[in-house]
């Protein structure tokens, strides 16, 4: 197994400790580093797409630089890990393809019109690409988180946590487990007949 990292490499080399891989640096928002990310790791059976980054702010002062920066980090990236591992797939007729999206993608979120587009975007990559693939026996899904404890959430203000937790019916912040066990559901021969669906991992948020 192969877990891939642009930044903090100490935890990268620790996951990939735990699950007994190794941890390569990539930065997935250019197509070569993509492609050789893909080529290191391998006979590839799954690919779990979880690259992103923010640059928020109101769309009347976004410059080019915040808006494409999130656009092919947290989508284009998708688009090249994708596309290096399909052809093998689907020679093999078998593969398990889950990529991350958010709750944002589906509902919009003040001040992250580029972060919007870039998640909402990954859903009708994937129902596309499910469509593409399901043939050759490879499965395409999204998971869609809601508010999880992360570094781009310790950021929020408190009041804003507030109003998450407020519209949140579990009550509570979501764990990076919580996603990490919808995404191992969805990879998993138990998921054999699920593909181009979005899953939402969100404490019933999006309801």
């Amino acid at each position: 197994m192969v877990v891939g990292y642009r930044s903090g490499a100490g935890e990268a080399e620790e996951v990939a400790a735990e699950i007994g891989g190794r941890a390569v640096s990539a930065d997935v928002s250019s197509a070569g580093d993509a492609l050789r990310l893909v080529d290191e790791s391998g006979d590839v059976d799954i690919l779990v797409n979880n690259a992103g980054l923010t640059r928020d702010g109101l769309l009347a002062r976004m410059s080019d630089e915040d808006w494409n920066a999130v656009i092919q980090t947290n989508l284009s990236s998708v688009f090249y890990t994708c596309r290096a591992v399909t052809r093998p797939m689907m020679r093999k007729r078998s593969g398990a393809i889950v990529n991350v999206s958010s709750i944002v993608g589906l509902h919009g979120n003040f001040g992250q019109t580029n972060y919007g587009a870039a998640k909402a975007g990954i859903i009708g990559f994937t129902k596309s690409l499910a469509r593409e693939l399901g043939s050759r026996g490879v499965r395409a899904n999204v998971v869609a988180p809601g508010y999880v404890k992360t570094r781009l959430t310790d950021v929020i203000p408190e009041e804003g946590k507030a109003l998450m937790l407020a519209n949140t019916p579990l009550g509570r912040l979501g764990d990076p487990a919580d996603v990490a066990g919808a995404v191992r559901f969805l990879c998993s021969d138990e998921a054999s007949f699920i593909t181009g669906e979005v899953l939402l991992v969100d404490g019933g948020l999006g309801m």
